[in-house]
């Protein structure tokens, strides 16, 4: 299905968000985005994933409308509040908390009575069927009613999912034991591999109701809490804007909400503050920090005419901002948009069960009613046409289906987060399987984010020279000022006295210096060359230091001393140590890496030589960062991408598989598929090989679930298995399904290394 984008959407008055209840699978989002799109003139998409639908070209005014037309189709629906909060997933992680709290606390102790008083007849006691009966009640009809409820609203509307299996499996069970209390059936008459069954024990298959209900709402609760998170990205980015904006109307400052402010409205930023929305700087100078838009640490010198945007924060001085774009046209909304658009093209690994699914509910429903008439019309007797077609609808029961992706899913999460690797769904699994190509940023991802000192010139005292150096900058929290201070800290330089200290907004710094106590200050003189020159201090001498560094993407910083050139110093963003062997591992892997930033060639290609990276693309704005990855699919290409900015956080949810670093921001990680809490880079690639384990175990969880289905399924429909096999064959099957699962649990990154490298070899 094509995606509408926010070009097509037009304004905002031309769009509503819902949000929708009582969605089980992807087959229901289908049918509520078929429902909408039947009304005149609108274009609804429905993401299972994140339960809300997008519907464009209606006004808020047709909300009503479109929740009638949800309503219609069996679901629950409301207009998403202005702040795009939302407490459906909390309450419905809830709902299902509690029920599997109440479930397992009566399963476990109503299975082993069962089971006790089914095979041992000496422990019975008068009306014990009926004290078991009354026990499960609870579980068959208020833990299990999710089921009941989506079974019954599937049926309504012609359709059928595994929850009318579920729901008919767990009431056959319950509804055979209450018969067969009610009329005494006999029970002699059915083997179990050593002997003849004691009479009533094939008669009460409470603990298969008790045991499908507690397995399925377990499956159900992990899933909900992985969705839960889906949609995060877009409150976060959105928080990044400031509630309130201190206006300038009628020659009087004005603090306003930001949905007041307009177009070629003035609003002044002060130091500390976030800037309200993208603009012009009429007034003033200062240092605004864009790591939150372009992902780079150095703060960004700002002056009169320079553009500036929404969600980044002034450090310094004080500006006055000319209002360019407001409200959904700012670069930031876009980004939230981008990144809501790319979250409703995510897919599922348990989408492939409801599709079989919607084959085999409706199969097994026919097999088992053609079981009853062929026992009936072969002369089997109510008793055993009862019994033979129960049986198929609980051998058949999905408990193992239900189970293959969630236990795998918890077991695989469970080892990665003791690996440092969080993987939030079963989307990063299923993109895990088919990536051949890794896209790196580079700040905060490769590097550390933190300048430092890489090379230095001087004709004299190189140590002199960064001693003064550092005294001018040693209270400015500056990226650079902080590098030059900790290398002289580093080597142990004791650091003058600095009086006098100007800051110079996109230049430098002046300040003046004591060499002892009986020298006359010195005036000393930090910045870029183009400082140099306008101080006419001859800069000649530094030719070849200049040209090195900025081939090497690094940042120079002159330093005069009373109108002298003393000497330079080159800082940049320092690779972390782990950066190329986890990029050596990824080529081994068999993966191309290309390296993404906002930065310079020069310092992104320096980067990209240094740690291993086959392809380079810099110089990209936030904005185009997802386009990069779109381009790189329409190749053909299946990317991951690790990132740690909001700038990476539309690119991160476009690529097939998202990886975030702990370091980044919080949009980064809500935007993320996997995310890397390890500080070693060599999460990237055990998280790589951790989700392809964990895919696998699922892929081999569901072919064992659907093989064990087809494998019983005759034998219970040809009456050897009475439903008390068929309901202890069915726990056997989840058990096999859990343990395969349990697996993962070993995984080891260390011997999967050494394994790899002595096959290699």
């Amino acid at each position: 299905m094509t995606q509408a984008t926010a070009q097509d959407a037009g304004p905002l008055a031309d769009r509503v968000e819902l949000d929708i209840s009582g969605m089980t699978c992807a087959a229901c989002a289908s049918r509520i985005e078929r429902k909408l799109n039947k009304l005149e003139g609108i274009n609804a998409t429905v993401n299972y994933a994140t339960e809300r639908a997008v519907v464009l070209g209606v006004s808020p005014e047709r909300a009503p409308e479109l929740v009638k037309a949800v309503e219609a189709a069996g679901y629950g629906a409301k207009p998403v509040s202005e702040d795009g909060e939302s407490d459906g997933y909390s309450d419905r992680v809830k709902m299902l908390r509690n029920r599997l709290i109440v479930a397992a606390l009566i399963t476990v102790p109503l299975g082993d009575a069962a089971i006790a008083l089914a095979l041992a007849p000496g422990l019975r006691f008068p009306g014990w069927q009926w004290v078991l009966i009354l026990g499960a009640i609870p579980v068959v009809f208020w833990c299990a009613w999710p089921f009941h409820k989506a079974a019954w609203r599937n049926l309504r509307h012609g359709g059928t999912s595994m929850d009318t299996l579920v729901s008919l499996g767990i009431l056959a069970a319950f509804t055979w034991s209450v018969v067969a209390t009610v009329l005494g059936v006999p029970g002699d008459s059915y083997w179990v591999g050593w002997g003849e069954v004691p009479d009533g024990a094939d008669s009460l298959y409470l603990e298969a109701a008790a045991a499908i209900t507690t397995f399925l709402l377990a499956g159900r609760y992990v899933e909900a809490r992985s969705k839960r998170s889906a949609r995060g990205v877009l409150t976060a980015i959105g928080r990044l804007a400031p509630a309130n904006v201190r206006v300038i109307r009628g020659g009087v400052e004005q603090v306003v909400p930001i949905g007041s402010l307009k177009v070629g409205e003035r609003f002044v930023v002060r130091p500390g503050e976030r800037i309200a929305t993208d603009g012009r700087v009429l007034v003033g100078s200062s240092a605004v920090d864009t790591s939150a838009m372009t992902g780079e640490p150095v703060p960004q010198e700002v002056a009169e005419g320079d553009r500036v945007l929404a969600g980044t924060t002034n450090t310094t001085g004080a500006l006055i901002v000319e209002a360019e774009q407001v409200g959904a046209h700012t670069q930031l909304a876009q980004l939230a948009v981008m990144a809501e658009q790319a979250q409703a093209r995510k897919a599922a690994v348990q989408t492939l069960v409801d599709k079989v699914v919607a084959i085999f509910v409706p199969t097994v429903l026919a097999i088992s009613a053609l079981t009853l008439v062929a026992w009936l019309v072969a002369g089997g007797g109510v008793r055993g046409a009862l019994s033979a077609a129960m049986s198929v609808l609980i051998i058949a029961c999905p408990c193992a289906l239900g189970l293959a992706t969630p236990t795998a899913l918890m077991v695989g999460v469970g080892r990665g987060g003791q690996l440092g690797i969080l993987i939030k769904g079963p989307d990063a699994l299923e993109a895990s399987g088919a990536i051949d190509t890794v896209v790196l940023d580079k700040t905060g991802t490769l590097t550390t984010g933190r300048m430092t000192l890489e090379s230095s010139w001087a004709p004299g005292d190189e140590n002199e020279v960064l001693a003064l150096a550092a005294a001018v900058e040693h209270y400015s929290e500056h990226p650079i000022a902080r590098a030059l201070v900790d290398a002289a800290e580093e080597r142990g330089l004791d650091l003058p006295e600095a009086t006098d200290v100007t800051a110079l907004p996109g230049h430098g710094v002046t300040g003046r210096v004591r060499g002892g106590q009986q020298a006359a200050a010195s005036e000393v003189l930090l910045g870029n060359a183009e400082l140099m020159r306008e101080r006419g201090v001859p800069i000649d001498a530094a030719g070849d230091f200049l040209d090195v560094a900025a081939e090497a993407g690094r940042t120079p910083v002159l330093v005069a001393v009373d109108g002298r050139l003393r000497g330079g110093f080159a800082v940049a963003d320092a690779l972390k140590d782990t950066a190329a062997p986890a990029v050596a591992r990824l080529r081994g892997l068999g993966l191309r890496t290309v390296l993404l930033t906002g930065d310079r060639e020069a310092a992104a290609r320096e980067v990209a030589s240094a740690v291993g990276i086959d392809e380079v693309v810099a110089q990209v704005l936030p904005t185009e960062k997802a386009q990069v990855i779109e381009r790189l699919q329409a190749e053909g290409k299946r990317v991951a991408m690790v990132g740690d900015g909001i700038n990476d956080a539309a690119a991160l949810a476009t690529s097939n598989l998202g990886m975030a670093v702990v370091s980044g921001t919080d949009i980064a990680l809500k935007s993320a598929d996997i995310i890397l809490v390890r500080r070693s880079l060599s999460a990237i690639p055990d998280a790589i090989v951790l989700a392809r384990r964990t895919l696998g175990t699922i892929r081999g969880n569901l072919v064992w679930a659907f093989g064990y289905n087809v494998a019983a399924i005759p034998l219970a429909a040809l009456g050897h298995l009475n439903p008390l096999i068929a309901g202890f064959a069915m726990s056997l099957s989840s058990i096999f399904v859990v343990t395969n699962s349990m697996r993962l649990r070993r995984f080891d990154p260390a011997r999967d290394r050494r394994s790899r490298l002595r096959g290699s070899r």
